[in-house]
């Protein structure tokens, strides 16, 4: 069952629709196409973006933080608050009725009687009873009261959208902070496999050193590879832990209710995602959508501003009874009607400032919202480019990894058989471990682009 707010609130929105605001022109052209190259032609899916990445935990890491995020609980509250100011604002509409009943004594306590009471000497108690219903309404010659009621209707527009906002960017967060979660666990699991490498080299080196076929330099030189690895090891697990605790307070929920599952971070899929066109993103980003609410508002508090610079008519009429027994109460029945006018004569400016004021208001949102305009097409092409060139760069990563392991292979194989110095087992080893730890880098990038991408497109979301 829906709240009296709630449906008040309805009513107004439902009110304002009869009669909308003009939406606001930035005065901004948008570009015919992406600067940056998009083949896909894959639809922006809407709504369950993260979906598409195909991971159950990830899904089920998404819906905690819907439901635990004190951030978009407090976004929710936000939205609420504005349904009020609505139902606030929008009162002024109709008329004020008012209903008063009232019970009256006076009693003499000592004297022959006082002239201001209806209490003397032979009767030293008067009871009087009353009952009125009054109603007042000042006439909207101006258009400052609907002006007032859509200024704060458009305002809940704007907290719904900034609610939006809230949520595209917790999500997106989510994703950020999961797969990076599995790039420094996978990062954790290469520094462990290259530091028993190392090892093995180190043995390997040191039965060499006593037989007296590898010198104490080339000891000194594996023992400072190994120690290098023993370092960066707890490093990357460092990077992991509090990876892991930025993902459990963007869910709302301390690091030690939070369990991951043994996904790999190369079973996350990166998925084929249309741009469109940059015309299109206006209705696809919420903070967009946000700014033009905010600047239609605005407009809105100019015309509240000038309407309270010009006289105001305001009607009122009174229906009562009175009487000195409850039970006579409504055999005098009266009725009183008045009409007023009011009219600004010497206020020393602060009505034109006032106006001055709601002016400059709305040319600063009217820079905002074209400033949300600009970067939201800024990032949409980040984006782009960053898909673009990180796909370029692990084709010819892969060929690097490859490549090292090779050469690692070949080295460690050749120095076991004494036909290769250390030197080049170390080099080999630490261009080895730099492709692998790239590696997984360049794949963090590449589905960090992917979720940016998302977000940068308003993640699906259009307005309504």
């Amino acid at each position: 069952m829906k709240s009296p707010l709630t449906l008040l609130s309805l009513c107004l929105l439902l009110s304002a629709c009869a009669n909308p605001v003009p939406r606001p022109d930035s005065g901004l052209q948008a570009p015919a196409s992406w600067h940056s190259p998009n083949t896909e032609t894959a639809a922006l899916q809407r709504g369950q973006w993260w979906t598409t990445f195909g991971s159950p935990e990830l899904d089920r890491l998404i819906e905690q933080a819907r439901a635990g995020s004190y951030d978009l609980a407090a976004a929710t509250a936000r939205v609420r608050q504005a349904q009020a100011g609505a139902v606030v604002a929008g009162g002024p509409l109709l008329p004020e009725v008012k209903a008063g009943v009232n019970a009256n004594r006076q009693k003499l306590l000592r004297g022959n009687g006082y002239s201001q009471l209806d209490a003397d000497n032979s009767n030293k108690a008067v009871d009087y009873f009353d009952a009125t219903l009054s109603a007042s309404y000042e006439i909207d010659f101006w258009g400052g009261r609907r002006a007032a009621r859509d200024s704060a209707v458009l305002g809940v527009r704007a907290s719904e959208f900034d609610q939006a906002t809230v949520e595209l960017t917790l999500l997106s967060g989510v994703a950020n902070a999961y797969a990076q979660t599995l790039s420094l666990r996978e990062q954790s699991r290469i520094a462990a496999l290259n530091l028993a490498n190392a090892q093995n080299v180190l043995k390997l080196v040191q039965t060499r050193h006593d037989a007296g076929s590898a010198t104490t330099l080339e000891l000194a030189q594996q023992k400072s590879l190994v120690a290098a690895q023993q370092r960066q090891l707890p490093l990357v697990q460092q990077q992991a832990e509090e990876a892991l605790i930025t993902l459990a307070a963007l869910l709302g929920q301390p690091v030690q209710n939070l369990t991951l599952g043994s996904q790999r971070l190369d079973q996350l899929n990166w998925p084929s995602i249309g741009a469109g066109l940059p015309s299109e993103l206006l209705s696809r980003r919420p903070d967009i959508a946000r700014a033009e609410a905010q600047l239609a508002a605005a407009q809105a508090d100019v015309t509240v501003a000038r309407a309270a610079m010009l006289p105001t008519v305001t009607l009122s009429a009174s229906l009562g009874s009175g009487a000195d027994t409850v039970s006579d109460i409504l055999r005098s029945p009266f009725y009183n009607l008045t009409a007023g006018l009011v009219a600004p004569i010497f206020n020393n400016g602060r009505l034109s400032a006032g106006r001055d004021q709601a002016r400059a208001r709305q040319e600063e949102l009217l820079q905002t919202y074209r400033g949300a305009i600009i970067n939201g097409f800024a990032d949409v092409e980040k984006a782009l480019t960053g898909i673009r060139g990180l796909d370029q760069q692990r084709q010819w990563q892969s060929e690097e990894l490859s490549q090292a392991q090779i050469a690692f292979d070949i080295a460690e194989s050749r120095y076991k058989a004494g036909a290769e110095d250390l030197l080049t087992v170390l080099e080999t080893q630490r261009t080895l471990y730099a492709a692998q730890d790239l590696n997984v880098q360049l794949r963090l990038s590449r589905l960090q682009a992917s979720i940016a991408l998302y977000k940068a497109l308003g993640g699906g979301w259009q307005v309504l």
